[in-house]
């Protein structure tokens, strides 16, 4: 009955060095996950990302999880961009109107370019030359 979780664990440890061997087409190169033994399954380091996961066998399967600290900062970061996504998500549908008073100035500017610019064409169309 122990012999199963064993062989188990050697070839999820066998398998993607395998895998990396072959997808990594140069001979010599590093593999990329490094294995180490732990009391309860074994710790599995990622060495291009540096992700360390804990991995456990229990009966004829293992199941791997992210290290605790990085566990808890994802979930940190997962909660505070879900709340920022909430906020976003809840302006986005409301445009207020500028207040009353900057709408009289605009309006005001307006006009007096309006104004300038019709006294300008009807200076333009009296002269003659």
């Amino acid at each position: 009955m122990r012999l199963a979780p064993a062989l188990l664990l050697l070839s999820l440890g066998a398998t993607p060095v395998l895998a990396e061997k072959s997808d990594a087409g140069l001979p010599g190169e590093n593999a990329r996950f490094s294995m180490t033994p732990t009391k309860d399954g074994f710790l599995r380091l990622d060495t291009r990302t540096g992700a360390v996961s804990l991995c456990t066998v229990t009966g004829t399967s293992a199941q791997c999880r992210a290290a605790a600290e990085d566990r808890e900062a994802l979930t940190e970061e997962i909660e505070r961009l879900a709340k920022r996504n909430a906020q976003l998500e809840g302006t986005a549908g409301v445009r207020a109107l500028p207040p009353q008073e900057d709408m009289n100035r605009a309006m005001d500017f307006a006009e007096q370019f309006m104004r300038r610019m019709l006294r300008i064409m009807r200076d333009d169309s009296k002269d003659p030359t």
